[in-house]
């Protein structure tokens, strides 16, 4: 119990370096949105429309001290102000939209690229050394070494404009109304999402299985495991109930630490094939300079990664109890 409450105190005071993080990031980019906004209109706007500008993109003009207690009490209260790129929606309502179709992708790769790497990492340190293992882990080092934005552009040279076999922008074909109960629907957004999900199983792959392998050789050297095998237990139950159980520990720590990385290589991904999720609205709030979507974005992703860091410390003290009585 006290492991969690220490790891929640040093999660809360990173939540907040943070939240400042995030309120003086946009501020050091050049150029101001207002501003931008009301070059446009190339002086059809008065001068003194500034200030109701300012107003309505809950920008407040003071010290930054101001600016940014004004930010904290704003954000308590859940307003994320208007977004400038979308206007006049509000940030929470571009977050959902694109929330929706980002977690649909990332979850199914995530589910993917983890018990595959999981599996294959398990299967290749069971048969170190031989063909299975001198493939396997080469295979998905060099897959690993790719950027994701690399092999998404490659994805779409080779498999998009080059076969025409997946669609290129867009979650679903435009011609189709959105009605999940409606089939047809499904099936083009699952055609939509299958090029950009697997370019991140691909890409991320190798992560797990290295991680897996390593720590599955360091478990098989135990003592346990050659009882177990003295016992006359099968490969299958030492491997399985004996072996990876034990192994698979480092990789649950593993996935809360690579989950960043794996946000920001499902976001260049959306990027690449204009795929209308989270990576997306990002690039399009930082061409517009749309401050509020920016730190929305920005702030989800810190919350996200600090919450899953969390719940793997707590699935850890059930995991292991020298973690629970230490």
């Amino acid at each position: 119990m006290r492991f969690i409450v220490r790891r929640l105190g040093f999660y809360l005071v990173a939540a907040w370096v943070s939240i400042t993080v995030n309120f003086f990031l946009p501020r050091m980019m050049a150029g101001d949105p207002v501003q931008l906004m009301f070059a446009r209109f190339q002086g059809r706007l008065d001068p003194r429309a500034l200030d109701s500008l300012y107003a309505t993109f809950g920008f407040v003009r003071g010290s930054l001290w101001v600016q940014y207690v004004t930010y904290l009490q704003h954000l308590f209260r859940g307003e994320m102000g208007l977004s400038i790129s979308n206007f006049p929606v509000p940030v929470s309502q571009v977050i959902m939209t694109s929330l929706g179709w980002t977690i649909r992708l990332l979850t199914v790769a995530l589910i993917f690229s983890v018990l595959l790497g999981t599996f294959l990492g398990m299967l290749a340190a069971w048969k170190r050394g031989k063909f299975v293992d001198n493939f396997i882990l080469p295979a998905s080092s060099l897959l690993n070494s790719f950027p994701y934005f690399w092999l998404a552009m490659l994805a779409v040279y080779t498999l998009a404009l080059g076969r025409n076999w997946f669609p290129l922008g867009h979650a679903a074909s435009v011609n189709i109304s959105k009605d999940w109960t409606n089939w047809e629907y499904i099936r083009s957004v699952i055609h939509h999402a299958t090029l950009p999900a697997l370019t991140i199983v691909l890409t991320s792959l190798g992560g797990w299985l290295v991680s897996m392998r390593s720590s599955m050789i360091s478990v098989l050297s135990q003592d346990y495991i050659v009882l177990a095998e003295a016992k006359g237990l099968s490969n299958r139950r030492v491997m399985v109930t004996y072996a990876a159980r034990n192994a698979i520990l480092p990789t649950v720590t593993g996935f809360a630490m690579a989950l960043a990385f794996i946000i920001g290589g499902a976001f260049l991904t959306e990027i690449v094939f204009s795929y209308p999720g989270m990576g997306y609205s990002l690039i399009t709030a930082v061409n517009t300079r749309d401050y509020p979507l920016m730190q929305g974005i920005f702030l989800l992703i810190t919350f996200t990664v600090l919450a899953a860091n969390l719940i793997v410390d707590i699935v850890y003290v059930f995991l292991d109890p020298r973690v629970r009585y230490a």
